[in-house]
């Protein structure tokens, strides 16, 4: 997916569209485009600070955040279709920054759906080991101590793909600067929006990267490079202070992984694996049933949760993707139609 490397440069070295007050130079109309996008921008950041702080890395959050940054992607589909700026204007700054960010979302999109994956093929592993448990022979109970062994060790490996996500969030941060927008009131509305959702994206891609990695030097400190006067910046900041404590937190504790679900499952596994290992007594009994019970019913949410959570990484993959291919067909000459290059009308499957 990824481009021939290139030497590293920033993309956004023609100065800062933030020098001056938005509205200085903006019509009314467009001004008022442009404070729509912002304010909603706000709410779906709101969204990302939970009553219960507990809640953050669940699977569920994540799919909420996940499914926040898709529904940013599609306001600026709206945003550029609302503005009515032909491809044939853009300005070439803009087509360079849109293809070079589209290309760093989709290779770490796929970095997060590998790693989905790969915890969702342990749960084969937790259901053979649930499959043995359900006889009363040692024999079987030792292959199920070995299958939860298997388990044990594959949650705490390392997934090269996600271990490539650093890279890719440093050119993200890099771009945060945009370029200078001259004679073009329409195209300081685009580029302001588009920070607004370059700033979200890149600092949720990194929440997901310190999840999946179990490692904080993926997560992302963006409050000093968003200005203040940002009508979202103090929704942002919240945002961010909340859950990368949060996370720091559970790290500082000693815990292998921020993943909610994941951490329920291997606690149940943790005390179930020696009673497995060395056997248990008649007077352990209820305390082995009781534990089986709560890993069955905590794999099954696990499961659930990262199939939901798959579907929502998937649905941004093809967010990106099918913006990407509209803007290049257009850009050819000949092409009959922008969504020609996917071989189907992603514009009614993917974004309505």
């Amino acid at each position: 997916m990824s481009r021939p490397q290139e030497p590293q440069r920033s993309f956004f070295h023609f100065g800062n569209p933030f020098r001056s007050p938005k509205g200085s130079h903006l019509p009314p109309g467009l001004l008022s485009l442009l404070d729509k996008f912002e304010k909603t921008l706000s709410e779906r950041l709101q969204k990302l600070v939970p009553k219960d702080k507990s809640d953050i890395l669940s699977l569920s959050w994540m799919k909420l955040a996940m499914g926040s940054l898709s529904e940013i992607h599609r306001d600026i589909k709206d945003l550029i279709t609302e503005l009515e700026i032909p491809v044939t204007d853009w300005d070439e700054k803009w087509i360079d920054v849109y293809l070079d960010i589209s290309v760093k979302l989709l290779d770490i999109t796929i970095a997060f759906t590998s790693e989905l994956t790969r915890l969702n093929q342990g749960h084969l592993l937790l259901q053979c080991v649930l499959h043995k448990l359900e006889s009363n022979s040692p024999d079987q109970f030792l292959r199920a101590c070995s299958s939860l062994h298997s388990w044990r060790e594959q949650i705490r490996s390392k997934n090269p793909r996600v271990e490539t996500c650093r890279p890719v969030l440093d050119n993200l941060v890099e771009s945060l600067d945009l370029p200078k927008v001259r004679n073009s009131a329409k195209g300081k509305v685009l580029m302001h929006a588009m920070y607004g959702a370059k700033v979200a994206t890149t600092y949720i891609c990194s929440v997901f990267a310190a999840a999946f990695s179990s490692s904080t030097d993926n997560l992302l400190d963006l409050n000093s490079t968003v200005p203040a006067t940002l009508p979202w910046a103090q929704v942002f900041y919240n945002v961010q202070t909340t859950v990368s404590t949060e996370i720091k937190n559970i790290f500082s504790r000693g815990e292998f992984t921020v993943l909610r679900e994941l951490l329920a499952v291997d606690n149940w596994a943790n005390k179930l694996y020696p009673l497995l290992q060395d056997g248990f007594s008649p007077a352990q009994e209820e305390s082995f049933k009781h534990s089986v019970s709560e890993l069955r019913k905590t794999a099954e949410e696990l499961s659930q949760g990262l199939d939901n959570l798959s579907k929502v990484v998937d649905d941004f993959f093809k967010i990106v993707l099918s913006g990407r291919d509209a803007l290049l067909c257009n850009l050819r000459a000949g092409c009959a139609s922008p969504n020609s290059v996917l071989g189907r009308n992603t514009d009614e499957q993917i974004v309505r």
